[in-house]
């Protein structure tokens, strides 16, 4: 396990490995991040139809999902460090696979197989971070690596405004990005955790949810909301006749509050503990979906998106920081799996029905679906924290 001990050389060392877990990651956020438009724009161009695209876009959450079971097990067989180094390599060649290929059949394989390779990197990203991040800064780190993550992610779509869809430099940068993670995690490897061979008791993610099913439940409610109110807020700000350029804007200031306010939670975190933070940031999520029908038409809504986008999101480095502050070691490592699963999980529900009930009830189905979800996360928290105090489990 990492050294914890207070001399200015273990933490200098700390700090270091933990700068470059962040930096490896933002390295593959960014070529993540550039993936998904890439294909988009390429499968449009060669004439496929909506349907195809997105079948096509959803091979790599069903990577993510069947692979999370297997990553503690993986952890174990391989080590920690390998593992990551190895899914980094695979993910630079998929690269080169899908620039190679060219042909949309092929991708659908190649999607998948990146999101399978992805899932160790965000599991163990997180699960170092956590594990190299002094108990008393865990807040300000998760937040200052979440948001770099987020910058990372939307650095990929940027840069492909400038280098475009033509020709190997998409790919190029991709390969590169995944080539880099790589080579920084290769070189902090000796400072990274080796969870395979910590001692702490392994367990399954049946075991895991019964020691921490509000956590869980944070994650799935974190996702859900998060990827229905990016999918869904231009269609709720259609119903209400704001024009197309304004729908645009609405994602980008829930993405902006994203990034700059995770921060800020974590500081907050430090001072009032994660599990107390879970709920605020999904009574705040809850206040500001409650809002959008009032104030969509305003100029009040920028900063109502802005709040909700930190705050949703939020839910889930709360979640983060609390799993670091109660678990170690393999069991870390097997609580993050579990947020990877449960994340996606959220993601693919929670669009579709935001979706159905909006085609039921109109805009207002959007609101109506992120308050109801924050609002059971809220009350199963409270109740499970009246269970902790008497001491069950």
């Amino acid at each position: 396990m990492v050294a914890t001990g207070s001399s200015e050389g273990e933490a200098g060392t700390q700090w270091a490995a933990l700068a470059g877990v962040t930096a490896a990651l933002a390295m593959f956020g960014a070529a993540q991040g550039l993936s998904s438009p890439l294909f988009t724009l390429l499968m449009q161009k060669q004439g496929m139809s909506p349907g195809l695209i997105g079948l096509s876009a959803a091979m790599m959450p069903l990577g993510l999902i069947l692979s999370a079971s297997f990553v503690p097990a993986a952890v174990r067989l391989v080590g920690a460090r390998n593992l990551a180094v190895g899914c980094s390599l695979i993910g630079a060649l998929c690269f080169l696979g899908i620039g190679y290929l060219q042909n949309w059949v092929a991708w659908y394989v190649i999607r998948f197989i990146v999101g399978v390779v992805i899932n160790p990197l965000y599991i163990l990203g997180e699960v170092w971070a956590l594990s190299l991040a002094p108990p008393s800064r865990r807040g300000r780190v998760m937040g200052v690596f979440n948001t770099l993550m987020g910058a990372g992610y939307a650095a990929g779509p940027f840069t492909l405004t400038f280098i475009g869809t033509s020709g190997w430099a998409p790919f190029s940068v991709g390969f590169g990005g995944f080539m880099l993670c790589a080579v920084i995690l290769r070189l902090v490897s000796s400072k990274l955790a080796g969870f395979e061979d910590d001692g702490q008791p392994a367990d399954n993610f049946i075991g895991f949810a019964r020691l921490a099913p509000a956590l869980l439940l944070a994650v799935l409610v974190s996702a859900a909301v998060q990827q229905s109110t990016y999918a869904l807020v231009p269609v709720f700000g259609a119903g209400y006749g704001l024009p197309e350029a304004v729908l645009a804007a609405l994602v980008m200031a829930l993405s902006l509050g994203n990034i700059l306010l995770q921060i800020p939670l974590g500081l907050l975190a430090e001072r009032f503990g994660g599990r107390p933070m879970i709920v605020a940031c999904a009574m705040a999520t809850a206040i500001c979906a409650a809002l959008l029908p009032l104030l969509i038409t305003t100029s009040l809504i920028w900063g109502v998106l802005l709040v909700m986008g930190a705050v949703g999101y939020g839910v889930y480095t709360m979640a983060l920081v609390e799993l670091g502050s109660r678990f170690k070691g393999s069991l870390l490592v097997t609580g993050n799996a579990a947020f990877a699963l449960l994340w996606g999980v959220g993601g693919i529900v929670g669009p579709p029905g935001a979706g159905l009930l909006m085609q039921g009830i109109g805009p207002l189905g959007l609101p109506v679906v992120i308050a109801g979800l924050d609002a059971v996360l809220v009350v199963f928290a409270l109740y499970r924290s009246s269970v902790r105090r008497v001491g069950k489990t």
